[in-house]
């Protein structure tokens, strides 16, 4: 899964980040709720995972202002306001699930994978396009685009680019890039994958701007627009 946490404590937020990186799941952390809107506008995921009470923007306006854009990700209200008004609340805001603080992760990680599953079941809308900026990627069609331009890939580099986009703001490993994207382990310091990157990025960023496909030195890769200079 890919996970948007919208958490303003930074210390519940990295024990959450580190606890799903080790469930082998990717999490994109936001500390208050005008950044986890913006986050949740930039790039699409399966689940997110939002604290009710934040600065600049609370939880529960964040996601009635998300479903009113249109935006059906499945969320979970993370909260210390317990009482069964507080969170008939949550739901009536928009919310798919309440877990009320604290918590036990193994509840919160069994909570997501059912929102996700009941999501990937039904075919929801989170699952046919991705968008990173103004990249956009129809999964039923399989077609690409930035901006207005269409985009023609070749089926390994359209791969490589759906599995970046389900990953946005994350840095992804060689290793990792090895693993799903071409379906075996191998030593991670081939160049095959630097070549399809490489032809990759003239494709999506050489005529556009900003560039959106990072490089992270010894690393990896990342997309966004933040990442690159």
């Amino acid at each position: 899964m890919n996970v948007l946490l919208v958490e303003d404590d930074k210390q519940v937020g990295e024990f959450i980040v580190a606890e799903l990186l080790a469930a082998g799941h990717s999490c994109v952390h936001a500390l208050d709720g005008e950044v986890g809107q913006q986050a949740a506008s930039e790039a699409t995921y399966d689940v997110m995972v939002v604290d009710r009470m934040m600065p600049r923007i609370d939880g529960l306006t964040l996601i009635e202002t998300l479903r009113k854009a249109g935006n059906h990700t499945p969320v979970l209200v993370l909260s210390a306001l317990g009482e069964v008004d507080d969170r008939v609340q949550g739901l009536h805001c928009g919310a798919d699930d309440y877990l009320v603080k604290p918590f036990a992760m193994a509840e919160l990680l069994a909570r997501l994978e059912v929102l996700h599953r009941r999501v990937s079941l039904a075919g929801g809308d989170t699952q046919t396009r991705l968008v990173v900026a103004d990249l956009s990627m129809d999964l039923l069609r399989q077609y690409v685009q930035r901006r207005d331009t269409p985009i023609t890939l070749q089926p390994r580099e359209y791969k490589l680019l759906e599995y970046l986009m389900r990953n946005a703001g994350q840095v992804v490993t060689r290793a990792m890039l090895l693993e799903h994207v071409w379906g075996y382990h191998f030593d991670p310091q081939t160049n095959v994958i630097d070549v399809h990157v490489s032809r990759l990025r003239q494709k999506i960023d050489k005529d556009f701007e900003p560039h959106l496909l990072a490089t992270v030195r010894g690393t990896g890769y990342r997309l966004g627009p933040e990442f690159v200079d």
